[in-house]
């Protein structure tokens, strides 16, 4: 039997899609994985490199592809002792098998000639990352509609479900850049979150130190006649309480500074009896939605807002970012 490798290049199909118990496969495929050597790289070795920079597997596992020429160099076989030099091809052959997602529907919206808006579901991913290819917004849309390419214009997490933005080109998409870097969009948030929130508007700031190895964000503020300096980058953010029944309270939150994991770490990290239980986002509004710890499972229009009920999982002071 031939093997036939799939790269980037190739679009995903419908038939490559496996329904089955609410979950939707992909078909296994082999696939070559292609990265050129960023200066960071250059000077490791490609055992290390590979260890170092892709922990999803084992530096044994390293060794033995780079013996057999799984992993090779601009084509060629090349010592585990090999030193790699940047801009060199780097390519990583192997058998693929997705993780499987749940089987929802990625709603279209509106479509317009430069602008596609989707109701993300949980459990998929927005673009190719980590172990997903197929099995992501991007990939199911260009699959079961045709829509490509696409171009993000904003992200949510994987096992969150809400409100996407997708650019049909890359001039529109530095268009929604423009307007987001410039401030002109703004982004409002409401939650849900257990306990009583205080009742009169509560300004935080404190830093938000994001750990893109670990996928993992910390929020950390300075305390009185502490010298130590404190990590990550400086982050504000508003919250009004709009209502409160003393068991749980809706809040308004409006982020000053946009940062990874922002809302929840604030909540958590400032006002330590309180914690997310939902939140909703305003249908006028664009915004990237945060539920980290948590897993939604199903979506409502309720009152205007788009609901994201979830099952309520175990509070952490620190948010894994789960889109590998």
């Amino acid at each position: 039997m031939e093997i036939v490798w799939q790269t980037p290049a190739n679009p995903p199909h419908r038939l490559d899609y496996i329904f089955r118990n609410g979950r939707r496969h992909v078909r296994p495929y082999y696939f070559e994985f292609i990265a050129h050597v960023k200066n960071r790289w250059a000077g490791k070795t490609i055992v290390d490199l590979f260890t170092d920079e892709f922990k999803g597997r084992s530096r044994d596992y390293y060794v033995s592809a780079v013996k057999c020429g799984r992993i090779r160099v601009d084509g060629e076989m090349v010592p585990v002792s090999y030193i790699v030099k940047t801009s060199e091809k780097i390519s990583h052959f192997l058998h693929r098998h997705e993780p499987p997602v749940l089987t929802s529907d990625v709603l279209i919206l509106q479509k317009e000639p430069d602008v596609v808006t989707v109701c993300k579901p949980a459990s998929i991913p927005v673009h190719p990352c980590g172990q997903y290819r197929k099995n992501t917004v991007v990939g199911i849309l260009e699959a079961e509609h045709g829509l490509a390419p696409l171009f993000p214009v904003h992200r949510l997490d994987r096992l969150v479900s809400g409100l996407l933005i997708l650019a049909r080109s890359a001039s529109k998409a530095d268009f929604f850049r423009q307007q987001i870097e410039g401030g002109m969009i703004k982004k409002q948030y409401i939650a849900r979150v257990a306990g009583e929130f205080p009742e009169q508007e509560q300004v935080v700031d404190a830093n938000i130190n994001h750990n893109a190895r670990e996928q993992r964000s910390t929020a950390e503020v300075g305390s009185c006649g502490d010298t130590t300096p404190i990590k990550g980058k400086t982050a504000c953010t508003k919250f009004t309480r709009l209502s409160t029944n003393g068991i749980h309270s809706l809040v308004l939150c409006e982020p000053v500074t946009g940062r990874t994991h922002q809302i929840p770490m604030k909540i958590s990290a400032s006002i330590p009896c309180v914690q997310i239980v939902r939140i909703w986002f305003q249908k006028d509004t664009m915004f990237m939605k945060r539920l980290c710890g948590y897993t939604v499972f199903d979506i409502l229009h309720l009152d205007g807002l788009m609901n994201a009920h979830i099952r309520i999982g175990r509070h952490s002071a620190s948010y894994p970012h789960n889109i590998m």
